[in-house]
């Protein structure tokens, strides 16, 4: 049973991993900073979920599980208001950035 419980949490683990990895890249890549802060934002928020649901399986129910899930809590509350703050304040001060066209396409 332990063997089990050891690799749901390291496929969580790996999984978080990969989510930050997956943000640092977006982040890079990203010319605008709009971008930029929608990559790095979710790549935040599920990689912290995941890395600490797996140190949680790893660890087992107990006070410390509580604690890591408060730390998700902050988390997830905070890390959303940031980045819309963020954004907003780089909507508010780019001069370039400039209307989003919608394009109509004839076959749809």
């Amino acid at each position: 049973m332990e063997w089990v419980r050891f690799g749901i949490s390291a496929a969580f683990l790996l999984f978080g991993i990969l989510m930050f990895l997956a943000a640092s890249i977006g982040v890079n890549r990203f010319r605008r900073a709009l971008n930029r802060m929608h990559a790095a934002a979710l790549g935040d928020t599920l990689g912290i979920l995941f890395v600490i649901l797996g140190l949680i399986i790893w660890k087992g129910i107990s006070f410390d599980s509580l604690k890591l899930l408060l730390v998700v809590l902050f988390f997830w509350l905070a890390s959303p208001v940031a980045g819309h703050m963020i954004s907003r304040l780089e909507v508010t001060t780019d001069e370039d950035l400039g209307e989003i066209e919608v394009e109509h396409h004839e076959d749809i």
